[in-house]
C-alpha cells in the first residue's frame, strides 16, 4: 500500500519569497521533560476548546507561549458563539483555561471568511451528516460542489469504514480539478476527524487546493482579495484654462428676438436683412425700424356659370287604334 504524508507537515519551514507555506499551530521552544509536559498542556487545551465550541465551527488553535503568558488563537467560523453576549462565553474560557494551565492566559479569536473552502470545516461536516444518517455519496458530493462554487481550484474527499452499516468496511472518494500533492508552493489545507455512528467509527479526509504561492510570497487569499478590491488610481486631475475677458463691445448689439413657439400659431414677416420670425401681431423692439409690410390679396375663385334649368319632360304620344273600320 502507499504511504502518504501530512500534506501540512510536509510544508512546513518551505519559504517563498518570504513568508512560509504552511506554520506551526503551537509557536513555543522547551527541551528535555519540559517538552513533554507543554505538548500535552496544548492538547488538553485544544481538546477542551474543540469540544467546548463545537457548534462554533471552530478550525484551528494556534497556542504561542512567552515567559509568563499564554496566547491562544482561536480561528472560528462563527465567532459570535465563541465570544457570547458582551463576551460572557470567552471571559469563562479564559478562566477555565488559567484554572487549567495555572498561567495567565490572553484568548484572541478569528474569523473564517469562507468556511466552505476550509477543509476541517468541511470534513466536520460530512461528519455531522453521516452522524444523522445522510448518505455518504450525497453529503460528499454536496462538500464538493460547495467547495467548487467558493473558489476551490481543487477537492478531494475520503471516507472510510462501514458505509451504509455493511459488514465488510470499505473506502470512497470524490474528487474535482487538481490537487497536486507534490508541488511544495501549492496551499493545500488538509483536514481530518471523525464520525461516531451506530455502526462504528467512519474516518473522514479533506484535501483542499486554494491555488499556488506567487514568487513574492502573496498566499492566493491575497491575491484574490487584491482581484476583487475596485481601482485604486485617484481622481482624474482637471486642468483649468484661464479665458480673458472679452472686451465691452462699443455699441450694444440689438437686441435678439425669443424664439417663437408655433404651437400657438405665427407668420413668416421677413424683415429687410435679418430674415427674422415673429408671432403673429408681436411688435417690434423699440428703437428699431418695423419692416414694410407687404399686403397679400387672396386669390379670386375663378366665376362659374350659372346653372340650367332642367327641361320638362315631353308628354308620352297615345298609340295608334286597332281597327280602322271603327275609326
Amino acid at each position: 500500500m502507499g504511504q502518504k504524508v501530512h500534506p501540512i507537515g510536509f510544508r512546513l519551514g518551505i519559504k517563498v519569497g518570504e513568508r512560509s507555506v504552511k506554520d506551526w499551530d503551537g509557536r513555543w521552544f522547551a527541551t528535555g521533560k519540559e517538552f513533554s509536559d507543554l505538548l500535552l498542556e496544548d492538547i488538553k487545551v485544544r481538546e477542551h476548546i474543540m469540544t467546548r465550541m463545537a457548534d462554533a465551527g471552530v478550525a484551528k488553535v494556534e497556542i504561542e507561549r512567552s515567559a509568563n503568558m499564554i496566547t491562544v488563537t482561536i480561528h472560528a467560523a462563527k465567532p459570535g458563539i465563541v465570544i457570547g453576549k458582551s463576551g460572557v462565553k470567552v471571559e469563562e474560557l479564559r478562566r477555565t483555561l488559567e484554572a487549567m494551565t495555572g498561567k495567565r492566559i490572553r484568548v484572541t479569536i478569528q474569523e473564517i471568511r469562507q468556511p466552505e473552502i476550509n477543509a476541517m470545516l468541511v470534513a466536520r461536516s460530512i461528519a455531522d451528516q453521516l452522524e444523522k444518517r445522510v448518505a455518504f455519496r450525497r453529503a460528499m458530493k454536496q462538500a464538493v460542489q460547495r467547495a467548487q462554487r467558493f473558489g476551490a481550484k481543487g477537492v478531494r474527499v475520503q471516507v472510510s469504514g462501514r458505509l451504509g452499516g455493511s459488514e465488510m468496511s470499505r473506502r470512497e472518494w470524490d474528487r474535482w480539478g487538481r490537487v497536486p500533492l507534490h508541488t511544495l508552493r501549492a496551499d493545500i489545507d488538509y483536514g481530518q476527524t471523525e464520525a461516531h455512528t451506530t455502526y462504528g467509527v467512519i474516518g473522514v479526509k479533506v484535501w483542499v487546493y486554494r491555488g499556488d504561492f506567487t514568487p513574492d510570497g502573496r498566499s492566493p487569499e491575497e491575491v484574490a482579495a487584491e482581484q476583487r478590491q475596485p481601482d485604486r488610481r485617484g481622481p482624474r486631475t482637471t486642468v483649468r484654462a484661464e479665458v480673458p475677458e472679452a472686451a465691452a463691445p462699443e455699441a450694444a448689439a440689438p437686441a435678439v428676438p425669443a424664439e417663437v413657439d408655433y404651437s400657438r400659431g405665427g407668420v413668416f414677416e421677413p424683415g429687410e436683412d435679418s430674415g427674422e420670425i415673429r408671432p403673429r401681431g408681436a411688435q417690434p423692439a423699440t428703437g428699431e425700424t418695423p419692416p414694410p409690410t407687404i399686403a397679400v390679396q387672396p386669390p379670386t375663385p375663378p366665376a362659374r356659370p350659372a346653372p340650367t334649368p332642367p327641361r320638362p319632360p315631353t308628354p308620352p304620344t297615345p298609340p295608334p287604334p286597332a281597327n280602322p273600320t271603327e275609326a
